[in-house]
């Protein structure tokens, strides 16, 4: 009985086995997606078995003895996109792949982690990894830039931080977030970038104007800021940030999860919150000095092989206080403060904004479509929708005490459509077109003269960017673009301030209608630009590399340089503009070295830029108005001549040390003056060690010494006239402060909480000293002395 069951169970595998017979092939090519070129090498698996095949130099692969039914089969090549099909085959099937084949149409793909492309060939070029923007996340977006050589920044104080690339900032430093141009009033020195640097995933770092996708105008620069993307596979992960901050007596927290799904679904959000009280300075408190912020995010799409499309929201809100002793009420006390040692006003320390003070609120939409057309290149379009509303708030009284002085609200609506061409052989070529929509809309409500008038703004701009790979070690790069920008505001001139400045012989056809003591204006404009690059990147080997490039790049005048009449509050200055003014034109030649050997390298950046009709504001006496006394700012045209070099290097002594170095300098002439120029940085060096022990759960200690130089090279200082003394007075405005050295300490060390959770506790110390320093490119400088120590502990958790 034993024997005949067991008969039918053999009886039993045999029939299944005869009806699940493996014997299906799977047969066919793997060719470039571009230009139908054949991908010898390619791996073709069956995902979940041992079986696969090798394409040979046809392009060829065949799988035997597949079983019938449902299959995953994972096609992938070295510098390709991996790719996943399911199929259903019943008989002998032939199923051909196509990869894309393309190190610039990869970008997209780039896995999680600090890999940061290079977004040009022949430019100088630094990155911001996800690790340092994690360290930095207590401070702003000026800030950590300060990481990369090259990089200063210009200070309203310790909160409000912006950028500039060689000497040069403001309009002519241009920042992409997750490829949308910021459009935040960017002309204000005292407008921060309206961005939350809690949400980048990694930035890049263009120095100079070479990079013609992002805009012609970039005289200093562009500032790339994109996302980590996504593995395609179902995962979701996270990470929260909590800072406590001791200058201040605040902190920080910021959180983000991600959720991807294996059918190239993609959703991910981001939130944070800053409130810090007056900072302190090693001797006083700066009184008014508190900020408060707040940013939101939420991003989610599908990337898939041939097609994909991405959307985007982002909110940022920020209230920052200005510095209590900056705004004054006489001449007398303005000339006494800027002269002075110590702040005229020290309050007790408050959390509370009070003013003097900025509010301002930024709203980003984006939505972005891309479709790869075979034999032809890779097609993308973007919309972006971006609003930005400001509000600066003076020491008023009565009823407008909690009335803003300057309301202004800009709305910018901008499409973009990007073509990436198949390579034609050694050729790769990218054309792109660009239309924007802007609206400027200052509120009459504030009962205080317009600062920027109502303008409506147009923009086009179109450009092609060629690239030539001659042989494995040289590479030419070549790139034209035009933009064209129309200007039609609606502004009001005091009458005799309008014929003392000469626009009625010049402009009289703009006067719309005269109501006496001031009239009303419709000044429009037409600016036409070309701006141009051409370089060579020669790379011997992967550790060593040689770059020169020219760019010839033109702006626009923006509407602050062309229409400023007024007292700019956050600013704490009185600015005005010049309807006269036109584009400047600028022609840099850029050189990078760069080595790496065994365990150091360096990279040498000298630079040549030569600026024709550069537009300079600067100081040109003082001013009494009904709400204070405060100097003035003239904008001015002149030629302008800037050189400059970058160092930067590093050295692993042991498995356990390692040194950074890095060093910049930049020289600038106004050459119609032959004289300095106001607000140029100064000579600067950092230098850091670090200690770093895996096994002693990831520790690391750093130690970091800034060290800048005296800015030797300013303009005069003006003598303007005392009430108080009843003579004129030297007032110190051009003054550069003395050189200072700072020291900075770190340590961090990491804990694996779970197989996917750790978390990373560390702790920095600015200023360790409690150094007393007044920077240069600070311009409440005037006032008080720059930021003591600061104790930073901080929390991260990714999960």
């Amino acid at each position: 009985m034993r024997t005949l069951v067991f008969l039918v169970f053999l009886l039993g595998i045999a029939t299944i086995g005869l009806g699940q017979q493996c014997n299906v092939t799977l047969k066919g090519t793997v060719k470039d997606f571009h230009d139908n070129s054949i991908l010898e090498g390619a791996t073709v698996v069956v995902v979940g078995t041992n079986q696969y095949a090798v394409t040979d130099e046809n392009g060829y692969y065949q799988l035997q003895n597949l079983c019938p039914g449902k299959i995953e089969v994972e096609v992938s090549h070295i510098s390709c996109n991996t790719r996943i099909e399911e199929l259903e085959i019943t008989e002998d099937t032939t199923q051909n792949f196509s990869l894309e084949h393309h190190f610039e149409a990869l970008k997209e793909v780039k896995v999680i982690g600090d890999a940061v492309h290079d977004k040009t060939n022949s430019s100088q070029e630094a990155s911001i990894t996800a690790a340092t923007l994690d360290e930095n996340s207590a401070g702003n977006l000026g800030d950590i830039l300060k990481n990369v050589s090259g990089i200063t920044t210009l200070n309203t104080g310790a909160s409000i931080v912006k950028p500039s690339i060689h000497g040069l900032n403001g309009s002519r430093v241009l920042i992409l977030n997750d490829g949308v141009r910021m459009q935040d009033m960017e002309w204000g020195d005292e407008h921060a970038p309206n961005v939350d640097p809690n949400s980048i995933g990694n930035i890049r770092v263009i120095k100079g104007a070479s990079a013609l996708q992002y805009g012609g105008d970039a005289l200093g620069g562009v500032i790339v800021m994109d996302q980590n993307t996504f593995f395609n596979r179902d995962t979701l992960y996270g990470k929260t940030i909590i800072n406590g901050i001791s200058n201040g007596r605040g902190g920080n927290i910021t959180t983000k999860l991600t959720k991807v799904f294996d059918n190239h679904w993609h959703i991910s959000a981001n939130a944070s919150l800053k409130k810090l009280g007056d900072q302190e300075a090693p001797n006083y408190i700066l009184s008014n000095t508190g900020v408060q912020e707040a940013g939101f995010s939420i991003n989610m799409g599908r990337h898939g092989y041939k097609q994909g499309f991405n959307a985007k929201y982002a909110y940022f809100d920020t209230e920052i206080g200005i510095l209590r002793a900056s705004h004054i009420g006489s001449v007398g006390d303005l000339i006494l403060a800027i002269n002075n040692d110590v702040p005229l006003v020290i309050n007790d320390f408050t959390h509370d904004i009070n003013n003097p003070k900025q509010k301002v609120n930024h709203h980003l939409s984006k939505l972005e479509y891309y479709r790869r057309f075979k034999n032809l290149g890779k097609l993308n379009f973007q919309y972006d929708f971006q609003q930005n509303n400001r509000q600066e708030f003076d020491v008023r009284r009565g009823e407008n005490a909690n009335r803003a002085s300057v309301d202004l609200e800009l709305t910018t609506h901008t499409t973009g459509l990007q073509m990436e061409w198949v390579d034609w052989g050694k050729f790769e070529l990218q054309t792109g077109l660009m239309g924007r929509y802007q609206e400027n809309f200052p509120d009459p409500s504030t009962q205080v003269r317009r600062l920027i008038p109502d303008y409506d703004k147009y923009d086009a701009g179109f450009y092609n960017i060629l690239t030539y790979k001659v042989n494995e070690k040289w590479t030419l790069d070549a790139g034209l673009r035009y933009d064209f920008s129309h200007i039609n505001a609606q502004k009001f001139y005091i009458t005799t301030r309008w014929e003392q400045l000469g626009y009625d012989q010049e402009f009289g056809d703009w006067v719309v209608e005269d109501f006496g003591n001031q009239l009303l204006t419709n000044p429009t404009f037409d600016f036409h630009n070309i701006s141009a690059t051409v370089g060579a990147k020669f790379s011997p080997s992967n550790f060593d590399s040689f770059k020169v490039n020219y760019a010839m790049a033109q702006r626009a005048p923006n509407p602050s340089e062309l229409f400023s009449e007024g007292l700019h509050h956050s600013a704490s200055r009185i600015e005005l503009g010049d309807l006269r003014i036109n584009s400047e034109t600028s022609h840099k030649i850029a050189i990078a070295k760069e080595r790496d050997y065994n365990f150091w390298g360096y990279a040498l950046e000298p630079y040549y830029n030569y600026i024709q009709d550069f537009i300079l504001l600067e100081p040109s006496g003082v001013e009494f108005t009904t709400r204070g006394a405060f100097p003035v700012w003239s904008y001015r045209q002149t030629n302008l001549r800037l050189l400059g070099l970058d160092v930067s290097a590093y050295a692993n002594w042991s498995n356990y040390f390692k040194t950074n170095h890095m060093f910049s300098i930049v020289k600038a002439k106004d050459l119609e003056q032959n004289g300095p120029v106001v607000n140029i940085p100064s000579a600067r060096t950092t230098n850091s060690i670090t200690y770093k022990n895996a096994k002693l759960n990831q520790l690391e200690v750093a130690l970091s010494s800034n060290y800048v130089f005296r800015q030797n090279e300013t303009p005069e200082n003006l003598f303007v006239y005392s009430p108080r003394e009843d003579q004129q007075v030297e007032v110190e405005i051009n003054n550069a402060p003395n050189a200072y050295h700072l020291l900075n300490f770190s340590t961090k060390i990491q804990f694996s909480l779970s197989e996917k959770t750790q978390l990373t506790t560390s702790l920095m110390v600015n200023n360790v000293l409690d150094t007393s320093y007044r920077d240069y490119l600070n311009r409440q400088r005037y006032f008080a002395d720059d930021l003591g120590r600061n104790f930073i502990l901080q929390l991260k958790l990714n999960y």
